[in-house]
Order: C-alpha cells, then structure tokens, then sequence
C-alpha cells in the first residue's frame, strides 16, 4: 500500500500569512497516486455500506463522486449559499468574523437514506459541524463523516457529533 502521506505537498503562508496549506492537488497529479488515493478512500468509506454521499464544497464533490461512482452511491453537495438552484434548506453558522451559510437541494428522496458526508480535510471542525446540521434537517440517516486529511492539533474532531474517519492525519 502506497503512504500517501508522503504525496501531499504543502505550502507556507497560503492562503494567508501562518497557514500551513495542505495541497491535495499532488495527489491527483500522478495517475498511480490518484488511483490508490481514491481505493483507500473507497474502502474507508465502504465498510458504512451508504446509500448516499454528501460532498461539502468544493474539494469534497472531486471525493463523493469519485468514491460515489466507485461504490454505487447517489452523490449529493453541500454548497455555500446561493449555488444551488430550486427549493433549498440552509443552516447558517458562526463564524470567527461574521456568520456564512450552507445549503443543500430539498428531495424527498434523501429522507432516511443511509449518508456519509464527505471532504478533503478536518481543521476546527465548524463546516464538518455545520453540514451535519443541515443533513439532520433533511432527516438522513447520517452514518459517519470521512475527510482525506484531519489536522489532529487542531481537534476538529470534538466538535463532530458523528463517527469520523480519517485517511491521513498531521499533527503539524
């Protein structure tokens, strides 16, 4: 099994000055990598046997349908407010500056459905937290929350009230 770990660059003050950017680009760069990447994601996700898959955008939809197609999933996104057309439920949150929102189509074809909700990585937690919420409105049955890269140190975890998995873990 291929340490994918080792395949993801990083880079310094980006977006701004004291982050540490954790670039999920290089692993789509080299087609074994991106391969093995979505294998290992897959089977992270497979054992909660779901009916559906909730990407959070936007590098949470390359995840959900990649993984969706792989595993037979229906395949949902959870986007910030106003990018969805027709009928819509949102859940607003907090922010460390002011508040943002989070929406996702109403169907009624989602209510108990089995999901896991999906993206590229866990920081503080608070989008994690937030598209739960907005799931639990919709009334799924929401499995777990799995996230390529959790940044450990920075306990985002505690805030989730679902089971969560991570494929890689930094403590940086």
């Amino acid at each position: 099994m291929i340490d994918l770990k080792k395949h993801i660059e990083t880079h310094l003050d980006f977006p701004k000055p004291g982050i540490l950017f954790y670039d999920i680009s290089s692993l789509m760069v080299n087609a074994e990598i991106w391969q093995e990447t979505i294998n290992q994601f897959s089977t992270l996700v497979k054992k909660y046997n779901p009916e559906v898959l909730a990407g959070i955008e936007s590098r949470g939809f390359i995840f959900a349908s990649t993984i969706g197609y792989k595993l037979g999933c229906n395949v949902v996104m959870i986007r910030k407010k106003g990018k969805l057309p027709g009928k819509t439920i949102s859940h607003t949150y907090e922010l460390e500056y002011g508040k943002d929102c989070l929406e996702i189509q109403k169907r009624d074809t989602l209510k108990n459905k089995k999901t896991v909700l999906i993206d590229d990585l866990l920081a503080t937690g608070g989008t994690a937290d937030t598209a739960i919420k907005l799931l639990e409105k919709i009334e799924v049955n929401i499995l777990a929350f799995a996230c390529l890269i959790e940044l450990t140190n920075l306990k985002g975890r505690n805030k989730i009230t679902v089971k969560t998995d991570s494929l890689i873990a930094f403590d940086e």
